[in-house]
């Protein structure tokens, strides 16, 4: 498969759907090769080589083609997340290309060309979306205008003073809310937009590698924004310990 700029293999797994794409260029010149998204309720460990082996096959691509990894830093399911960085980092580290990390709401908002704001909602379990704001340049091209939070819905809503264009599979689980809440405020992406894209992902990695911003390999870690449980559990031992020790004195 010709083409004249290098090829990005990308990773997507921050939700239930496994996304792998192989890519050249950037999102203002680049072109989408290959690309497989599977959900269902088949782990992201047992499917996600297999997926990988495909594409490449498939789109007759080797790994001396490839230039780099590029996989989703989150934030997402954390299990999916540690996978998806697992293997990226393993398929980066025995095949010599870069790492590239990619947050999963920028690669949402770079579908989305709109004069609105847009609004990247993922579900967060725990009655809470991960949020972030983007606005699209002259060129129809999304940039991220705010942090990455981790709120409720009811006060992203509180939030609120300008007319959305929302995106994310947390639309859909809130979609309702939203509707009473914002009224004509909001309007909904397309429901084919709603799930992360490895297509999107790798030209976003595209524009990562033209400008020389890889990861380090040893030191990559996923982007969770909150705590997990396990770490929150911890937290709380280990602050009823201090707690006890305190008490003791």
């Amino acid at each position: 498969m010709e083409c004249r700029q290098p090829f990005i293999l990308s990773i997507d797994t921050a939700t239930p759907c496994s996304a792998v794409a192989l890519t050249c260029g950037t999102r203002k010149e680049g072109r989408v090769i290959a690309s497989l998204s599977l959900t269902g309720t088949v782990t992201h460990s047992r499917r996600l080589l297999t997926a990988i082996d495909y594409i490449m096959k498939k789109a007759e691509v080797d790994w001396p083609s490839i230039a780099g990894i590029g996989v989703s830093l989150g934030p997402g399911s954390f299990t999916g997340l540690r996978i998806g960085m697992a293997t990226a980092k393993g398929l980066a580290a025995a095949a010599g290309k870069v790492l590239l990390g990619v947050s999963t709401l920028d690669s949402l908002a770079a579908k989305c060309v709109t004069s609105r704001l847009i609004c990247t909602v993922l579900d967060a379990r725990k009655k809470e979306v991960y949020v972030a704001f983007y606005r699209c340049n002259a060129e129809g091209l999304s940039q991220r205008i705010s942090d990455m939070t981790v709120v409720a819905p009811e006060k992203l809503v509180a939030a609120v003073s300008e007319p959305l264009f929302m995106v994310g599979d947390g639309a859909m689980v809130y979609g309702e809310l939203f509707r009473n809440l914002l009224g004509e405020k909001v309007i909904f992406a397309p429901s084919q937009l709603h799930e992360p894209s490895a297509s999107s992902l790798g030209m976003l990695a595209g524009e990562m590698l033209e400008a020389g911003e890889q990861l380090d390999l040893a030191e990559a870690v996923p982007v969770y924004i909150r705590s997990s449980d396990a770490e929150l559990n911890l937290l709380q031992k280990n602050a009823q310990l201090h707690d006890k020790n305190l008490a003791g004195r």
